[in-house]
């Protein structure tokens, strides 16, 4: 239903977030890959939900929301689901991260020393 909402809130966050920090510190945080992946995860679920029928194009938008007993279930599934996926993805970005600033630390050491 609107799981897609928590991804896509973080995505506004790590975009703005970008925009605060500066071009050259976003960078090195690779946050631009963040961004991407926050940004497909976010479509592809947003594609699946309209593709279902759980999302519509006139209000309230979520068809979870027509009525009131539907709210309860729609916010717990943001709270499990859809925090569960921008945590997955957010990791995920943390260990690429990771493996990136190793494998060009390696990448630089190996350049100095066959210079």
């Amino acid at each position: 239903m609107a799981c897609v909402i928590v991804p896509g809130g973080e995505l506004i966050a790590a975009v703005v977030l970008q925009k605060v920090i500066g071009k050259e510190r976003a960078e090195r945080l690779k946050l631009k890959w963040l961004n991407m992946m926050l940004g497909g995860g976010v479509v592809v679920l947003a594609v699946e939900h309209i593709w279902h029928g759980e999302i519509v194009p006139w209000p309230p938008f979520f068809t979870a929301m027509g009525t009131w007993p539907n709210i309860a279930p729609m916010l717990q599934e943001m709270a499990t689901e859809g925090l569960a996926m921008s945590a997955v993805l957010t990791l995920t970005w943390a260990v690429f991260v990771v493996i990136h600033a190793v494998w060009s630390k390696r990448e630089r050491a190996k350049k100095g020393i066959e210079a």
